[in-house]
């Protein structure tokens, strides 16, 4: 039995500005995306079938079916492609940190050496992020999530995530969202001397999610306060379309004593980012 193991890291966008709408409903961004050292892990083992198994501490309510993207990755990299796939969830969903897809990432990843087969350009048919997510690494992402550009290494810098126990639908927050034309980054991300100067650049950026997502999920307000009032915080928002908050810290010894602070019932995380 030949067994292949995966990492899906979670996704942090630091920054996300949304450009424009489409005729067909899809919205355009301009992002900063950054990932963690926390994620989900996968599995694969050979088998005369596709099957998932889905276990972790954060299992409860993610399903097990072709509802998952791990199984809709896996048939859409080799239809007749068998596997027994084990998702052990660490991250929780619907939460703006791209759980579902580096999952999906890491199945083409995984799957694509159980199998010996190249992994197709055209990932982003999975979903937006599925592209950013096969490449973990800081990188400017724009377009429908498709286009990815390679921007200075980040500095040394920490962060503490934060869940307040609540989901944040996508689809949800985007049909809030009133203004859908909104101005992209600059052209030109310099590269940071440290994470205060980081910290200093991102304050003048924005996540247009953010108004929509607190007024549909109040708690999201709670977990930014809490993270901004932890000591050494430089900067707090919100990742992709929530409920998931970040705060950056200089220092790894700051964020894991600012992570233990946070309320115990929350899903909290301290994690370099890349």
């Amino acid at each position: 039995m030949t067994t292949v193991e995966a990492f899906a890291p979670a996704k942090v966008n630091l920054t996300l500005h949304v450009t424009g709408h489409r005729a067909d409903g899809y919205h355009l961004l301009d992002s900063l995306v950054a990932f963690a050292d926390v994620g989900d892990r996968l599995i694969f083992r050979t088998s005369e079938s596709l099957s998932l198994d889905v276990n972790g501490p954060l299992s409860k309510g993610v399903p097990g079916d072709e509802k998952n993207l791990v199984l809709k990755a896996a048939q859409w990299l080799n239809p007749r492609g068998t596997a027994a796939i084990m998702l052990e969830k660490h991250l929780p969903s619907e939460a703006g940190i791209g759980g579902g897809s580096a999952d999906a990432a890491a199945t083409l990843h995984g799957l694509s050496k159980l199998w010996d087969m190249p992994i197709p350009d055209n990932t982003a048919e999975l979903g937006a992020d599925v592209p950013v997510c096969l490449r973990p690494g800081a990188k400017r992402m724009s377009g429908m999530g498709e286009v990815l550009n390679d921007i200075p290494p980040l500095p040394p810098v920490w962060a503490v995530l934060a869940n307040p126990g609540v989901s944040s639908p996508t689809p949800d927050v985007f049909g809030a969202l009133l203004a859908k034309d909104n101005a992209p980054m600059p052209e030109n991300i310099p590269a940071f001397e440290d994470a205060a100067e980081l910290a200093d650049w991102l304050a003048g950026q924005r996540n247009d999610l953010e108004t929509p997502a607190l007024a549909l999920t109040p708690a999201i307000g709670l977990a930014l306060e809490a993270l901004r009032g932890l000591e050494g915080c430089l900067l707090s928002r919100m990742s992709g379309s929530g409920a998931t908050c970040f705060g950056l810290f200089a220092s790894e010894d700051g964020a894991r004593a600012g992570a233990a602070l946070l309320p115990p019932a929350w899903w909290t995380a301290a994690t370099r980012l890349s």
